[in-house]
């Protein structure tokens, strides 16, 4: 019996990080189908697309690969913020356990810098559109749309400050964790713009279409959380001002303090 519940409870163990996989594995197929079959690129057909996919020494397979990765830790990146904002904000606090949903936001924000650090390597060896080390680490230093792959590798420094702050909370406290963890905006914004105008799928329709839904739902969070934030401490100031019940003062009347005086002198 002991052993039948050791056996459930690790399989339950590993049922998440599974579904995880998973779920990044479709993730990444999906967007790699995107961007081999998105569009009809010089007249190629879907033959001729799937055997330069599968096709071992072909270079357009690391050029695939690397826009693939980058939408796919694009897509991971914002599905960890758009957590981020539901936690504070209790929208999946019924469904879901608080230790499950944290450690997920995590999880995403990991994985997320995976592959965009995948992206990053596959540009040092493909050789459709090369890039060397120091373009790669130093912003406004490539010749291929500067300002937009300048403005990416800032997102993923402050976007790699801000994964590093789960690993120091302990150190740093509560208070400078979330001011940091504020600068998540501005990297996804800034991942957002270097996807749209320095990325070459952007003119698909798909990812088009995978940008502005995606900022849609991050506006609407955003100001979903300003709001529930600004009523949380408005709950609060109304606790701490709310006026307490003053209790009345009972007063004995005159005649039954003449009747205690009247029984002691008699006494």
């Amino acid at each position: 019996m002991n052993q039948q519940q050791t056996f459930s409870s690790q399989l339950g163990l590993l049922r998440k990080p599974i579904a995880n996989i998973l779920l990044i594995s479709v993730i990444f197929a999906g967007m790699l189908v995107a961007v081999v079959f998105g569009a009809t690129v010089g007249g190629s057909t879907f033959a001729q697309k799937a055997q330069s996919l599968l096709g071992l020494n072909s270079v357009q397979i690391w050029w695939y690969v690397t826009r693939a990765s980058g939408l796919t830790g694009y897509f991971l990146i914002w599905l960890s913020m758009v957590w981020g904002f539901a936690i504070p904000s209790r929208i999946i606090q019924s469904i879901l356990d608080n230790t499950f949903t944290y450690d997920f936001h995590e999880h995403l924000s990991l994985v997320g810098l995976g592959f965009i650090v995948l992206h990053v390597i596959v540009l040092l060896f493909d050789k459709y559109l090369p890039f060397n080390i120091i373009q790669i680490l130093i912003p406004f230093t490539d010749t291929y749309r500067p300002i937009w792959v300048g403005l990416g590798i800032i997102s993923f420094y402050i976007l790699l400050l801000v994964t590093l702050t789960f690993y120091l909370r302990s150190q740093i406290g509560g208070k400078a964790f979330r001011s940091i963890h504020l600068l998540s905006m501005l990297g996804y914004l800034g991942a957002t713009l270097h996807g749209f105008f320095a990325g070459t799928d952007s003119a698909l329709p798909i990812t088009m279409l995978l940008y502005i839904l995606t900022f849609l739902v991050v506006i609407f969070m955003t100001v979903y959380w300003i709001f529930m934030r600004y009523v949380g401490q408005d709950e609060k100031l109304k606790a701490t001002v709310a006026p307490h019940p003053i209790r009345p003062v009972q007063r004995k009347s005159p005649s039954s303090s003449h009747a205690g005086q009247g029984m002691r002198k008699r006494a």
